[in-house]
């Protein structure tokens, strides 16, 4: 019998654009959550990374949650940053089912000052924060809290919390994702944490890849996904590698601090990073628009010619 190989898709990781004057920017947030729902991509929102949520309030938090749940009529997800309680966890689960978002990741737990908890310290944490959770919940297994979640006890947790519907996995490990969707793909979506592994995630049978990228270029990722989606495996690696190349021009030159100086330069919602983070410089703008046009990214997202780019 021929198993059928599961569809790729990509969620962005969605900036949070704020004003000059650091504040959260509700108006360039629906358009650029538009720009990203009219490319067909999945979307989270408020994450630790591109999401600035380190940097939000509580207050400012929910209502991200509500504008972006507004806007995409609940088709968004919450992601959140990393806990450093199962109780600051289920407080942001329960912001997230109030705001109406149709699922909200759970993020490994992060004691803080290098500390890493035991096994036993997980399971307990993810059990509390499961039984609590009101909206489905995507587990995150991430190298940022320093240590993996065992598959044996991401199976555990699949099978007995009936609200797990995915697992995004951000380690560079293959075999430890190939193991993964041994455990749970059939039960379960697995998406793998940037687009370096996306075509390793069809090669063993995960489902998508999340992308700070898209926040620049969407349609460069969901034309990564439909060529691999049609089998067109020439097509696949040509969007791949202009994907990779990409990503090494945004996360060499400041990362999310870059995407939105590129964003703002091109006329598109985007708004400045919050302190502590700080803007680029002019030249380093310059340099990677420079290469981002030379991958012919301009014509793939259909960017209108602007005097003045470079």
């Amino acid at each position: 019998m021929t198993v059928p190989r599961p569809r790729l898709t990509c969620s962005v990781i969605a900036i949070t654009p704020f004003t000059d004057d650091g504040a959260l920017d509700e108006a360039a947030v629906r358009a650029h959550l538009r720009r990203m729902a009219d490319a067909g991509i999945g979307v989270y929102v408020g994450g630790g990374g591109s999401g600035e949520g380190f940097t939000l309030t509580d207050a400012e938090m929910r209502r991200l949650l509500d504008v972006a749940a507004e806007e995409l009529d609940g088709g968004v997800r919450a992601m959140g940053v990393e806990p450093r309680t199962a109780a600051q966890m289920i407080e942001f689960t329960r912001t997230a089912a109030a705001a109406g978002v149709e699922a909200c990741q759970i993020y490994s737990l992060d004691p803080g000052h290098g500390h890493r908890p035991t096994m036993d310290e997980v399971q307990r944490y993810f059990d509390e924060v499961l039984d609590a959770c009101e909206v489905p919940a995507v587990l995150s297994t991430h190298q940022s809290v320093g240590y993996r979640i065992p598959v044996p006890m991401l199976r555990d947790l699949v099978e007995r919390h009936s609200g797990v519907i995915g697992v995004n996995c951000s380690h560079a490990d293959v075999m430890y994702l190939a193991a993964l969707v041994d455990a749970v793909g059939d039960r379960v979506s697995i998406s793998v944490g940037g687009p370096l592994q996306a075509l390793t995630a069809v090669g063993v049978g995960a489902h998508g890849f999340l992308s700070s990228e898209a926040n620049l270029a969407p349609r460069l990722c969901a034309s990564l996904c439909a060529a691999a989606d049609a089998g067109d495996l020439v097509a696949a690696g040509e969007r791949f590698g202009v994907l990779a190349r990409v990503h090494e021009l945004l996360y060499g030159n400041g990362g999310i601090r870059v995407t939105k100086a590129l964003l703002s330069r091109l006329g598109l919602p985007g708004g400045t990073v919050r302190l502590p983070q700080v803007a680029p410089t002019v030249e380093v703008v310059d340099q990677v628009l420079a290469g981002v046009v030379a991958l012919g990214v301009a014509e793939i997202e259909g960017w209108p010619a602007i005097e003045g780019w470079i």
